[in-house]
């Protein structure tokens, strides 16, 4: 079964919306269980993506990336204002809240497994259905688990930045976090000439071999799904 253009874009588009959105909005919830309220006065605790849509990072690069061979799938979303001075231990509970995106991902890939597998049942007596559930449980597991091992990297402003500045002397983290002004440079000359990718990309197999496992899917077989 070929899926034409339209096709693509929704069956990527709608577990790339949740998983930036959920990953802001964790970011968020746990700052407010910490102590600061911001997120939460700026209206930024809901799934409504709406509220977290960036032009660029949402729609825009995702779509490009989409177009491109590879299927390498990210993008970001507004981030949630975090005021560490709020939190009422700030160093630790700064480790937890850059963390709560991460996890939000790894969790929601999870789920997508779930949708996944129902495709899976499903295709024996609705292969249509069944093609396009399975198509975008498979595209959640792969969005989610690359958007969560992405922000793990110790890359300001990336989330895993924030775990290590938590571990870091003051100082030590202020020096640190003045690589923030040149990183999405560094990010976006890491994938044009494809260090990002020879990084990522065996971490990101072993962990979506693990999810396979864990719910019983043939990851492989799924995956041509998403070349078709």
């Amino acid at each position: 079964m070929h899926f034409n253009l339209l096709q693509k874009i929704i069956i990527w588009a709608i577990p790339l919306i949740f998983a930036i959105t959920v990953h802001e909005t964790a970011h968020g919830w746990v700052a407010s269980k910490c102590g600061d309220p911001t997120a939460k006065m700026l209206g930024r605790l809901t799934l409504n993506p709406i509220k977290h849509i960036d032009p660029v990072g949402t729609i825009i690069l995702p779509l490009i990336l989409l177009l491109l061979p590879g299927h390498f799938m990210f993008g970001w979303a507004k981030p949630v204002p975090v005021d560490y001075r709020n939190l009422r231990k700030p160093r630790p509970h700064m480790a937890l809240v850059a963390a709560a995106g991460p996890v939000s991902n790894f969790l929601m890939a999870c789920i997508w497994a779930v949708v996944a597998k129902i495709g899976v049942a499903v295709l024996g007596f609705d292969q249509w259905t069944g093609t396009i559930l399975a198509a975008m449980g498979t595209a959640g597991i792969f969005v989610n688990i690359m958007l969560g091992v992405l922000n793990l990297i110790p890359l300001p402003p990336l989330d895993g930045s924030r775990i290590v500045s938590s571990m870091l002397s003051p100082n030590a983290a202020w020096r640190y976090s003045q690589i923030e002004r040149y990183g999405f440079i560094i990010l976006i000359v890491l994938m044009v000439t494809g260090l990002l990718g020879r990084i990522l990309w065996p971490i990101l197999a072993m962990v979506v071999s693990l999810i396979g496992w864990m719910f019983g899917l043939d990851i492989g077989s799924l995956q041509w799904l998403l070349m078709s």
